[in-house]
């Protein structure tokens, strides 16, 4: 869990900050069952969020949309962070995009299969099916705040997962 400011950083260590009013807090959980890990990241935000906050969170969604539309059996894995990132570039945060997109999930929680990553490893493996993987884009202002919204998908023979089902779409706002 990391709030406010330390949210701008995509492995924040937990600290003794108190959440407060005006903060956007990114919670990264997940969980393992059958032997297999699941990831998943949200953002909320205390109270209503500014213009500038609001603007980043939908930009993070449309990268997210695009990351899981080029997902697909045979894609080179780098192609989804691609389309991800150039949703970002071009809203001109391409600079606070830090990590890549996701990364393989299966018996390892960042698993041995292909990372969407055209940022680091410029992973060029293919998706294939029985692979799980994150789609999980993110934006980080230092010093201010920062969005990630994280889904998982799973090729199988009928096709593409999504977990959960229904992806975040509007950001979750609480006084």
């Amino acid at each position: 869990v990391a709030s406010g400011p330390n949210a701008a950083s995509p492995h924040h260590e937990p600290g003794d900050r108190v959440v407060e009013q005006g903060d956007c807090v990114v919670v990264d959980f997940g969980g393992r069952h059958g032997g297999y890990f699941s990831d998943t990241t949200r953002t909320f935000h205390v109270g209503e969020p500014g213009a500038e906050f609001a603007a980043a969170y939908d930009v993070l969604r449309a990268a997210q949309e695009a990351g899981v539309a080029a997902a697909g059996p045979g894609v080179p894995a780098q192609e989804v962070d691609r389309a991800a990132r150039a949703v970002i570039d071009g809203a001109g945060y391409g600079e606070y995009f830090v990590h890549r997109t996701g990364h393989s999930i299966d018996r390892d929680l960042h698993g041995s299969g292909p990372h969407c990553d055209d940022y680091e490893t410029r992973d060029d493996r293919e998706l294939v099916e029985g692979v799980g993987f994150s789609v999980e884009p993110g934006i980080y202002l230092p010093g201010v705040f920062g969005v990630r919204s994280e889904v998982n998908m799973y090729w199988g023979p009928d096709g593409a997962r999504v977990t959960p089902a229904e992806p975040q779409r509007e950001l979750i706002v609480r006084a």
